[in-house]
């Protein structure tokens, strides 16, 4: 009687462990979950860059550099093998989106002995591209951060997954009403409107950010942008490292109006990025 008890016993407890076990996530679920890629949509940009691209070309299966511009941002996208892009089509591009994956890992010195680290580049690299040899991810590790320490804040994208936009996710119709906007855009007259009078008519917008971990004490800038006829932030006109981390897609002013007809407008936007703790 004993051992029948101890047998059910052990057959209860294995059930109630099998149970338990199937209601967790299994470990290529987690590990798909925690690897979701970026994805970024916009027009390529192809350039074939004189000087000064030879080591770029190495994370970039030696072909040409190719740019993709989403809102205020460009892009600069590495391809593991050579894929042909098409300058001015429009492109849905997946994979990790270099510094913000860095900027994830964190840095327990903030920033203060150099960025990025050698060991996050690294992290991207086998991320993005998994299977390499270790001396592969080394060089492709050491080009990236070379890059990303050089202009920290202009987005690296290592791509896993590009194709063209197909006509029905542009969003438009026809690419008659495409042009015909275009054209409206450029006959709407741009102003200049100083930057006191201009923050009276924010909506919403961070004017405080934190600082980045490659600039660790923060500061306050001033940034050239040009404000749509929409309110909307349509470009970065200051080069400035700062300038090109503002979250610029997040700022919304009351449309400027002229003739009884929104413009365009030309001003400064200061914003204060918080010394990182």
């Amino acid at each position: 009687m004993n051992r029948s008890a101890r047998i059910f016993c052990f057959l209860v407890l294995t059930l109630a462990a099998l149970v338990g076990c199937s209601s967790q996530p299994s470990g290529n679920e987690s590990k798909k979950a925690e690897t979701a890629p970026d994805r970024i949509q916009g027009k390529a940009q192809v350039l074939v860059e004189v000087g000064g691209g030879a080591s770029d070309a190495a994370l970039n299966a030696g072909g040409p550099s190719v740019y993709i511009w989403e809102g205020v941002k460009r892009y600069r996208l590495f391809l593991r093998t050579a894929t042909e892009v098409v300058h001015g089509d429009e492109y849905i591009a997946e994979g990790v989106y270099a510094q913000k994956a860095i900027d994830e890992i964190g840095d327990p010195d903030q920033g203060k002995n150099g960025y990025p680290l050698q060991s996050s580049c690294e992290h991207v690299v086998k991320t993005a591209w998994p299977g390499q040899a270790f001396d592969a991810v080394d060089a492709q590790a050491a080009v990236l951060r070379a890059i990303v320490k050089r202009y920290p804040a202009r987005p690296v994208f290592l791509v896993t997954r590009i194709r063209p936009v197909k006509s029905t996710e542009s969003g438009a119709a026809s690419a008659e009403p495409k042009k015909e906007t275009a054209a409206e855009e450029k006959n709407i007259p741009e102003v200049s409107v100083a930057a006191d009078k201009q923050r009276a008519l924010l909506i919403e917008g961070p004017p405080v950010q934190t600082a980045p971990l490659w600039e660790p004490e923060g500061g306050t800038v001033r940034c050239k942008v040009v404000i749509g006829p929409d309110g909307k932030i349509s470009e970065l006109e200051s080069t400035a490292q700062l300038c090109e981390s503002v979250p610029w897609s997040q700022y919304s002013y009351k449309p400027t109006v002229q003739g009884g007809h929104p413009v365009k407008v030309g001003t400064e936007v200061e914003v204060r990025f918080d010394p990182r703790k």
